[in-house]
């Protein structure tokens, strides 16, 4: 049946489900369209560089797996993931000290959906949560469309603050509203890029055990610090109190859409029912290829290769940042993708990046990063796609963008009005 050409639109706005009404569209995401123009440098989106990787080995290895085992990669699996993938991920997560069961690992469509899983496990609308200050823009917008009540706690450049953690669950539960789980990203913050210090991981393990806080340790970069230091994971400290979420996407390839939860024999339990009730089962097809990568190649020597690639960006833009905009303030990350850069008093990064798009710059505003509005005076840079000379001028075009932005609010200024 069709329907006639002069039939009235449905609008179906008002049946929408209130979790729909919910979901927002990611700053990030929605500066796709306009980073990814040529003559525009993007360090807005945290993209992995994957020139480095031997695509030629890599289809060739793949190859061979289709032709020999295709009837398999082609068929569902399981839902809580392809076995041998999740024991290799276990060894994966013995470089930080975790000594896990695959039984315990639980294979997602990528760490984010892990991320949903888990909200969607234990929250309610109006539940109140507790996360950093910024936190990531991905995370915020799941919590969102569960309803979740987002609490920040403070940050500063050994990462989260014990005693700001643990304020903030002491006076939710004086409220009587106790929080779910405190949501962290450890290692390489995104988008602080800061990193917690391994002093204080003890301590925020103590704090959400006292105060019957779950934990969301989230680390999809923590094989990428600079040195190749691998910081140790808090879930060892607390192995029943602590979802660990890991992703192949930044240390192989986002592609895949592969990433798992270690969570605790309860939990993985609901876990597992709840991603065969979301997608029946992880894809065999991405499975089998990952587990074929981690056998045949020497997948952590490349992960040394990204670590050097990244370390040269990094470089680069603190090298950009400090010849062209000295007037600001910006963190040091020791890995990852991510600076996170302060702008003085006045200066509005939402207001000012029109203006930076037409300067053929992209990034992302601070405000993107909090659930209060907060964060107008801050932005992230994301080193990690452009090469090195792209982002010295990015910055240099952000640059031009901020010179603009102070000559156009000294216009507008009252004492400019009042003279």
């Amino acid at each position: 049946m069709t329907v006639a050409s002069g039939t009235p639109r449905v609008d179906w706005t008002d049946s929408f489900s209130s979790r729909a009404k919910n979901l927002q569209v990611s700053e990030t995401r929605a500066l796709f369209a306009v980073a990814s123009r040529p003559e525009v440098v993007s360090l807005a989106g945290g993209m992995p560089n994957l020139k480095d990787l031997p695509l030629h080995q890599i289809a060739r290895s793949f190859e061979s797996l289709f032709a020999g085992d295709g009837a398999t990669a082609m068929q569902y699996g399981g839902g809580q993931g392809f076995e041998p993938l999740r024991e290799q991920i276990t060894d994966i997560m013995s470089l930080e000290g975790i000594n896990a069961s695959a039984a315990n690992v639980t294979i997602t469509a990528g760490s984010q959906h892990a991320l949903d899983l888990v909200t969607q496990l234990f929250i309610d609308p109006g539940d109140p949560i507790l996360v950093e200050a910024p936190s990531y823009v991905g995370a915020l917008s799941v919590f969102h469309s569960y309803q979740c009540e987002v609490h920040h706690v403070l940050m500063d450049d050994e990462g989260l603050i014990p005693e700001s953690l643990d304020e903030a669950a002491t006076a939710l539960e004086k409220a009587g509203r106790p929080a779910k789980f405190l949501y962290t990203v450890p290692n390489f913050h995104n988008p602080g890029g800061m990193t917690l210090s391994e002093a204080r991981r003890p301590e925020i393990v103590e704090i959400c055990a006292r105060h019957h806080l779950l934990i969301l340790e989230d680390n999809p970069y923590g094989l990428l610090g600079f040195d190749g230091h691998l910081y140790p994971a808090m879930q060892p400290l607390n192995p029943d109190g602590i979802i660990y979420l890991g992703s192949f996407s930044k240390m192989f390839a986002p592609g895949f859409r592969i990433g798992w939860a270690l969570a605790p024999d309860q939990i993985t339990e609901k876990l597992v029912v709840a991603n065969e009730t979301a997608i029946l089962s992880p894809s065999m097809a991405a499975e089998l290829s990952i587990s074929t990568y981690l056998r045949d190649f020497d997948w952590y020597g490349q992960v040394d290769k990204f670590r050097v690639m990244y370390r040269g960006r990094a470089r680069a833009t603190m090298e950009a940042l400090t010849k062209y905009l000295p007037e600001c303030t910006w963190t040091h990350p020791v890995g990852g993708f991510y600076t996170w850069v302060h702008f003085p008093p006045g200066i509005n990064t939402n207001e000012m990046l029109p203006r930076a798009v037409e300067n053929l710059v992209a990034y992302v505003s601070g405000t993107a990063f909090y659930a209060d509005g907060r964060g107008a005076d801050y932005l992230r840079i994301a080193y990690c796609y452009p090469p090195e000379e792209e982002i010295r001028e990015g910055i240099r075009r952000l640059a031009v963008t901020y010179e603009q932005e102070k000559d156009l609010l000294a216009r507008v200024s009252p004492a400019s009005k009042t003279a």
